[in-house]
């Protein structure tokens, strides 16, 4: 079989290409050249890209293989999120790779700019040494207020603590007893504007962002502030900002970014108290190295079908470390719950319940629903589209957690009510300090059994002989049994046989059994990994 093939679109790391380039056929294209690009899509079943390469709706129709699209650093301007959503794609990102390289990028800025370090250098390269022309403030007590207080203001807040700074921050997402553990004291935007010597931004570029700095909030702040932007281009209206430097109002400004790229004619530009830089915020040779090693991770990941902490197209968010053991356990659930039902149900219900429910488990449910799609649809099932294929057939999911479960420590039940009518449930834990994966329950039928790669289940009612035959059969046809449980709701009613085979057992085998014994139904799983 031919390797899955991976397109690198644009720049990246030695180590990043390294990590893929033993499993993966690693092609390299210029993203830029639109027309190379699109030629190139078609046999990808991955694309890096940094922030050039544009990945629309028409280079996603195009790569029809295509499973996952990684961005080398933090921004998703250059591809269309919804559309990828849409296609079953995976978007991933590397979110911590560059956030040592902002903060200390944002904190140059303001050096520069209140020390004015970028106009004394040119004048004394020019043959000047005039040192009062340069005279420039203190950080030392001033007051800094930043607007964003996610991880990039949290770095930020670190670092200019150690100028002997007063900080404040506004982030409505934020309790105060986090931003208090930074020596940060949250305050309304508009308490910021009118108390902040210095103001940072540190915000994601959405709607409800851009022009968070326009021309009404620069009516409010100190005469004299400095400003900070090193986030996203269009967070401060570049124009209203211009006004209030010429006005006076602003003291100084720092700019890494900037509402049209690349840019290299603005009003900004006109200013001597303003320092510009070309989107250089992620432009360090570690931020670069671990940009690339992170996204290769994450395409090894997804290519492989295993869930990716950094999709940022996947619900469920990041997961909790005591959650990721269950996943591979959900979705073998998954696959025995739609076996044991001969086919698709209309509704599925998720529980969670333990220690683990205290967590955002919403990835288990995911995790359920690519078990339950993988056996029976022609398309590779990921986290990303499994709730896309039962949005499109009509499969209503949901979720439930419990805090308590009283006979295992963690317990992850499927349930569901097929088109029949008919309810089917089952339940599996991982056991012991090995974490194993167990099944543990089939409707009302407890059972103690190792998920393995070769299962059967058979109904029938309880009466001496079954198991011999059951043996007697799989032996015939060299299938060795390697483990067996028998359960019953009551002497004499039903029962029912739950084993591991070291080999599949084919159809026509699950027939005979289910003749000679008389089964109510018969079924073999396999979880081989597909």
């Amino acid at each position: 079989m031919s390797k899955p093939v991976v397109l690198i679109a644009e720049e990246l790391s030695r180590a990043g290409i390294d990590l893929l380039s033993g499993d993966f056929d690693v092609r390299e294209v210029d993203g830029t050249d639109r027309a190379a690009l699109l030629a190139a899509l078609p046999e990808a079943d991955a694309v890096i890209v940094r922030s050039a390469t544009k990945v629309d709706a028409e280079a996603i129709a195009a790569a029809r293989k295509l499973k996952v699209i990684a961005r080398a650093g933090v921004g998703l301007d250059n591809i269309d999120v919804k559309a990828a959503t849409n296609a079953g794609v995976m978007v991933v990102n590397a979110p911590q790779s560059n956030i040592v390289s902002a903060a200390e990028h944002a904190i140059g800025l303001l050096l520069a700019v209140a020390r004015r370090i970028p106009l004394a250098n040119a004048s004394l390269k020019g043959g000047e040494w005039k040192r009062s022309k340069f005279v420039g403030v203190e950080i030392l007590d001033k007051t800094v207020g930043i607007i964003g207080f996610g991880k990039i203001g949290q770095l930020v807040a670190q670092r200019l603590g150690a100028f002997g700074t007063h900080l404040i921050a506004y982030d409505p997402y934020v309790p105060p007893a986090r931003a208090a553990q930074y020596g940060v004291r949250l305050v309304t935007l508009e308490e910021l504007l009118r108390e902040s010597d210095i103001i940072t931004v540190h915000l994601p570029k959405t709607p409800e962002t851009v022009g968070i700095l326009g021309e009404r909030e620069l009516a409010m702040v100190k005469p004299g502030v400095i400003i900070i932007n090193a986030a996203r281009g269009g967070l401060v209206d570049e124009d209203a900002l211009a006004i209030a430097l010429k006005e006076g109002r602003v003291g100084g400004v720092g700019l890494d970014v900037f509402a049209t790229e690349p840019t290299t004619a603005s009003p900004l530009f006109e200013f001597p108290n303003v320092v510009v830089t070309p989107h250089l915020g992620a432009s360090t040779h570690e931020a670069q190295e671990k940009a690339g090693t992170a996204v290769a991770k994450s395409v090894r990941l997804a290519l492989k079908g295993e869930f990716v902490p950094d999709a940022v197209n996947v619900q469920g968010g990041p997961i909790a470390e005591d959650v990721r053991p269950g996943l591979p356990l959900a979705e073998k659930l998954g696959r025995v719950f739609t076996a044991l039902a001969g086919g698709l149900a209309s509704r599925i219900e998720v529980e969670v319940r333990g220690e683990i429910a205290q967590y955002d488990v919403k990835v288990l449910q995911l995790a359920v629903l690519k078990g339950v799609f993988m056996d029976i649809v022609e398309k590779t099932v990921t986290y990303v589209n499994a709730p896309l294929f039962a949005q499109d057939r009509g499969v209503e999911a949901t979720l439930v957690t419990e805090d308590e479960s009283p006979d295992f420590r963690n317990l992850i039940t499927v349930r569901g009510t097929l088109p029949t009518g008919q309810q089917l449930s089952v339940a599996g834990t991982l056991a012991g300090t090995k974490q194993v994966e167990k099944l543990v329950k089939i409707d009302d039928f407890d059972v103690d059994l190792t998920l393995s790669e070769h299962l059967g289940f058979f109904r029938y009612e309880d009466r001496p002989g079954i198991v011999g035959i059951l043996g007697r059969i799989l032996g015939e046809h060299g299938i060795n049994i390697a483990g067996m449980q028998v359960a019953r709701d009551v002497k004499g009613g039903h029962a029912l046989i739950a084993l591991t085979v070291d080999s599949a057992i084919p159809d026509t085998v699950v027939e005979t059994v289910v003749r000679e014994i008389g089964a109510s139904s018969g079924r073999a799983v396999d979880l081989v990994e597909l």
